[in-house]
């Protein structure tokens, strides 16, 4: 095999993998979110998920961006990993399906009606349609569907440039003796595992084979440790995938492995200790693109089916493997108070959905503070910590979002309404501020990235502004928590100087850049903290409000406009002017 036949294989290879890429894309836009969904809503079953997840596998030629995708669902909530571990077997069996299509490059010419059915000729056609419509049509669907056609030609094209330069390797002992080496179980998985781990595409390196198969060099006995050995080698993409998810999503990525390990053992174990018992005769069969595809198809579909069943037992496995952190589960343990149970009794559930808003709000709270302090000195530990809780908080939104809305439908007191109401406004008001907690961890980050530092007059004045958005996050959150209407009337007046604090930062700033002391850049960061802190007030006085427009049983669900500054009493002049006198610069 000389450099003219290397540099065929890797133009061959490199055509195969565009070609799988090109036709994986198209087939993924053609289908839109409509996978997504069926996948999320038709899980109900191990059976369902498992015909779901060779479905939509099939559909997409990606068992790892089937299993990405529901790793995405389950860290995110929206499904459980029981699901996930079914839906997984089933994209197993769903990627073997590319094998057969790969099947199709191998057809030879004959007679008339074999020389229509060729490769060259369905390529060709392919091709010419594809590029009509890729190149025709104006619209979007058009050309997706002409980059599966002409992502399936190349994929021909690649395959067929593959099976020419490795032609030669049939003849060449040295080649047969590389091959043979792989008899040996362990080294034939761990090649094939290697391999695919660098592809990162388990349909990929079985067109490989398929093309190496062509020489007659290959035998059942080196084929099938190799085929054990891809389907390990595929569960990279999706462990990455897991890197920074959540528990559940690091379960569900490393389900994969674990799902992929299991079925290559029992494989050995019934193929070698059966051959051993019985003779299977499989040995020595020579392997061809055909027969590579039907037991690539026949191993994964028997393990699937075989191991269906201990999806429970695998679970527990993964449970034990990875351990959920503290947070995790004091947020799971929150969830739980959320029993649909208790929605027959309004009263309990109203009073086990307060306990967990109580919950979101600490953990808000905590995030803005450590946001805050990151200002002054940043640490990779600080930010990630902020990401992750503003990822809790989401969550906690989601849930009980879904739950007073099934509560919102039960029979309700006046009292219980009014309280429903009141969560209802104030949720969306906590994750907000969870949100600028987020932006000004990453507005910390960019300024210690740049090493940008404020002036001392610019530094002075955001540690003012930093400790009233301090109390008025405590006033508003103690005033929800604990029903206390004395707090909840203290935090309008701090949100009208807070406003007026930052006006009047801003105005000093454009001072400072006129007068040269400030620059361009750190303005730029000023500002958005300045509009991030004025936000997080208002969410704040938000929250407030609720809860003294119900205390005066006015409150309304559409009519959330009215403030307490067009009603300036003497306590609320008097706060303020005490406000003022704390918080000046």
């Amino acid at each position: 095999m000389g450099i003219s036949n290397i540099l065929a294989l890797l133009g061959g290879v490199a055509l195969f993998l565009f070609g799988m890429s090109l036709m994986g894309d198209g087939l993924k836009r053609v289908a839109g979110s409509k996978l997504e969904t069926i996948l999320y809503r038709l899980t109900s079953s191990p059976l369902k998920g498992l015909l779901l997840g060779a479905g939509v596998t099939a559909v997409i030629q990606s068992s790892s961006a089937t299993s990405v995708m529901v790793v995405g669902f389950v860290n995110s909530g929206m499904m459980k990993v029981r699901q996930a571990i079914s839906v997984i077997l089933g994209a197993v069996i769903g990627t073997s399906i590319t094998g057969w299509i790969i099947c199709l490059s191998y057809m030879e010419s004959g007679g008339s009606l074999a020389a229509l059915l060729s490769t060259a000729s369905i390529s060709a056609i392919v091709a010419v349609v594809g590029t009509l419509l890729r190149m025709g049509s104006k619209k979007p669907s058009m050309h997706h569907l002409g980059d599966i056609l002409l992502g399936f030609a190349v994929l021909m094209f690649g395959m067929q440039a593959m099976s020419g330069a490795v032609s030669p390797l049939k003849d060449s002992p040295a080649f047969i003796r590389f091959m043979t080496a792989f008899s040996n179980p362990l080294l034939g998985i761990l090649a094939g595992a290697l391999f695919t781990a660098v592809l990162q595409s388990a349909s990929a390196s079985v067109g490989i084979l398929q093309a190496l198969s062509v020489t007659g060099a290959i035998r059942f006995a080196e084929a099938f440790p190799l085929l054990l050995g891809i389907g390990i080698g595929a569960a990279v993409p999706v462990l990455l995938s897991a890197i920074g998810a959540r528990t559940g999503g690091r379960r569900t990525a490393w389900s994969y492995l674990i799902v992929q390990i299991l079925a290559a053992l029992l494989s050995l174990a019934v193929y070698y200790i059966g051959d051993l018992l019985i003779g299977f005769g499989l040995k020595d069969m020579l392997m061809n693109p055909v027969n590579t595809a039907a037991v690539n198809t026949v191993f994964r579909v028997a393990c699937a089916l075989a191991l269906l069943p201990l999806g429970g037992k695998i679970e527990k496995l993964l449970c034990r493997l990875i351990h959920e952190s503290s947070e995790e589960r004091e947020a799971n343990a929150d969830f739980d108070r959320l029993d649909e149970r208790f929605l027959l009794h309004p009263g309990l559930a109203v009073e086990q959905t307060r306990l967990t808003m109580n919950a979101m709000a600490k953990k808000t709270y905590a995030s803005m503070c450590t946001a805050i302090s990151l200002l002054s000195e940043y640490n990779e530990e600080g930010a990630k910590s902020v990401d992750q809780d503003e990822d809790l908080v989401d969550r906690y939104e989601d849930k009980i979002g879904t739950y007073l809305m099934k509560l919102n439908r039960s029979e309700l007191n006046p009292a219980e309404s009014g309280r429903v109401s009141e969560f209802l406004h104030t949720l969306s008001d906590i994750e907000r501020i969870s949100d600028h907690a987020e932006n000004v961890s990453e507005i910390a980050q960019e300024k210690y990235a740049k090493k940008i530092a404020f002036t001392e007059y610019g530094k002075a004045e955001m540690e003012v502004l930093t400790e009233a958005v301090k109390e008025i996050l405590e006033l508003s959150f103690q005033a929800f928590m604990e029903d206390d209407l004395e707090k909840a009337r203290r935090v309008e007046p701090l949100e009208e100087h807070i406003d007026v604090l930052c006006d009047e930062l801003k105005l000093r700033h454009v001072e400072r850049l006129q007068n040269g002391v400030c620059t361009y850049e750190v303005g730029f960061i000023f500002e958005d903290l300045l509009t991030d802190f004025e936000r997080v007030a208002d969410h704040c006085s938000n929250i407030a409000i609720a809860l003294i427009e119900l205390s005066q049983n006015e409150f309304q669900l559409h009519d959330y406009s009215h403030s307490l500054k067009e009603q300036h009493s003497g306590d609320f002049d008097a706060l303020y002017a005490q406000y003022a006198e704390k918080y000046s610069v």
